[in-house]
């Protein structure tokens, strides 16, 4: 019911959001100042840290239609929601995972907590969200802060371990870069803001 009223809600906030904030102009003007938008925010934040992954950011971004009439604002919300579906993915991934029965015990102890993790990280998402669509640019920065904590804490536990190889090490990952890109789009708002 959450995910459902979420996606909902969501789905208003971008539609509503682009309403407001998206210039009118030609399909094919926009399309081609979507994707240098989309390349240049993804450039400039793969130069400034040597963990953000340039390819993820451009094909992730590239691959959601409304990213095509996107400014900056819109690009960082696009992140975001992809970082909640994959959160939402791997929760039930996770749930099936469990319900496998093909796990040791330590194995299966850090599958639980992935998925608490994970649980937390959804709700934490929808925050950061909110947080975003109502300027509150420090309060999204905590919490995909902590989203990115809690991916690491994940993919650690299972190394507690010599020789456990954790089953979510891409879905950590991708989780981990969303919530990056993200975060370095809401930089580079706080940038032109206070510049």
């Amino acid at each position: 019911m959450l995910q459902f009223s979420f996606f909902s809600y969501s789905s208003f906030c971008i539609f509503f959001f682009f309403l407001i904030v998206t210039p009118q102009v030609k399909p094919s003007i926009a399309t081609a100042f979507s994707v240098d938008i989309i390349n240049q925010t993804c450039k400039i934040c793969a130069e400034e840290s040597t963990f953000f992954s340039y390819s993820l950011c451009l094909a992730s971004l590239q691959t959601i239609p409304v990213s095509h009439a996107a400014n900056l604002q819109g690009l960082a919300l696009i992140a975001m929601e992809l970082a909640l579906e994959n959160a939402t993915n791997t929760v039930s991934s996770i749930e099936k995972l469990l319900r496998s029965g093909g796990f040791d015990p330590f194995a299966l102890a850090c599958l639980k907590d992935c998925f608490k993790l994970y649980s937390d990280s959804v709700v934490t998402l929808i925050d950061a969200t909110g947080a975003f669509l109502t300027g509150q640019y420090v309060s999204a920065n905590v919490w995909l802060s902590a989203v990115m904590e809690a991916t690491s804490t994940c993919e650690e536990g299972f190394t507690e371990k010599e020789g456990e190889v954790s089953p979510l090490t891409k879905e950590n990952y991708n989780l981990f870069q969303l919530c990056d890109i993200a975060l370095c789009i809401i930089h580079l708002l706080s940038l032109a803001v206070h510049s």
